[in-house]
This record gives C-alpha cells, structure tokens and sequence, in this order.
C-alpha cells in the first residue's frame, strides 16, 4: 500500500510534465465543465411545454435554470442564439403516478415525473452535439394533491435535469 502511494506520488507529477511537454492541454473545473478553449458563447431557446399536461411555470423555470447554470458555472457569454454552445428544445413530458403502494393497494407515494427532450449543438465540436432526452422525477405523499407540491417539486426536478444537461453537453468524462 505504501509503496503504490510512493509511486502514485512520483509519477502523476512525472506524467503532466510529459503531457505539457507534448502541448497537450487540460482543462479542468471545480463545477466539472471541460469547455474547449475556443468555445466562447452560449445560447438557450424557450423551451415550450408540449407535453400533454401543463404546468405553467415549467417552460420559464427550466429555460431560466438552464441559463443561470452556464452563466455560474462556464465563463461562457450567453447571446440571443447561434452560441458555440446552443440548446433548444421541449417539454414532452409531465405526469404524475403512483410510486408505492400498500399491500391493499392503496397509493402511499406518488411521482411527478418530468421530461425534456434537448437538441445541443456544438459548433466547435460537433461530433460532441446530441438530441436527446433527459428525464427526472420526484416523490411526494399520496395524500397531497399535485397542485400542492408542484411549486416545490418542480424546481427540485429542474434542478436535477439542468446537472444531467450540463453534464452531457459540458463534460467529458
């Protein structure tokens, strides 16, 4: 065990300076981003709610997140449309269920279940582009009516599709 830190700690040194030697360049960041230098601009189009139930808020919650997270997180500059990054997209999915039930089959937990079909495009890699869907979800108590839970929910399930869009389009890993 001692030994394998001993030769960890002499050759991860030993290996960036190769790698800077042959002018490979990495990039890293707290947030997990691995944006190509060149990459200066971003861009989100309004994401419309087509999904068959309609939350009022989602459209503008979602767009709005997706924006706070590349301007916090990127050093990327948002403009109106045609960014190095871009993304646009819908909401194609919107629905509430039964999560568990009792052995008498009475719902004890229910899901909001939220889905958002994204198109990103990469115009310096386009290889790394996608069209894709991202889904996620929360539980709640079946003994509270959606409309209860949605305003906090919501956010919560944003929150967690936002990561899985940021992850997929500003990660390499």
């Amino acid at each position: 065990m001692i030994r394998e830190k001993v030769v960890c700690r002499l050759l991860l040194p030993l290996l960036a300076l190769v790698l800077a030697g042959c002018g490979l360049t990495i990039k890293y960041s707290l947030s997990g981003a691995s944006i190509p230098p060149d990459a200066k601009t971003f861009s989100v189009a309004y994401f419309p709610n087509n999904a068959p139930m309609v939350e009022p808020i989602l459209s503008s919650t979602l767009t709005d997140a997706l924006v706070d997270k590349f301007s916090r997180q990127t050093r990327l500059t948002q403009v109106d449309e045609g960014g190095d990054f871009a993304f646009e997209g819908e909401i194609t999915g919107y629905s509430s269920t039964t999560a568990s039930a009792s052995s008498n089959d009475v719902a004890l937990l229910n899901r909001l279940t939220i889905t958002v079909k994204v198109r990103f495009t990469n115009a310096l890699e386009p290889a790394m582009s996608f069209n894709k869907s991202f889904t996620a979800f929360a539980d709640y108590d079946s003994s509270r009516l959606l409309t209860e839970v949605a305003g906090e929910l919501v956010p919560e399930i944003v929150d967690q599709l936002v990561n899985d869009i940021f992850q997929a389009s500003a990660s390499n890993w």
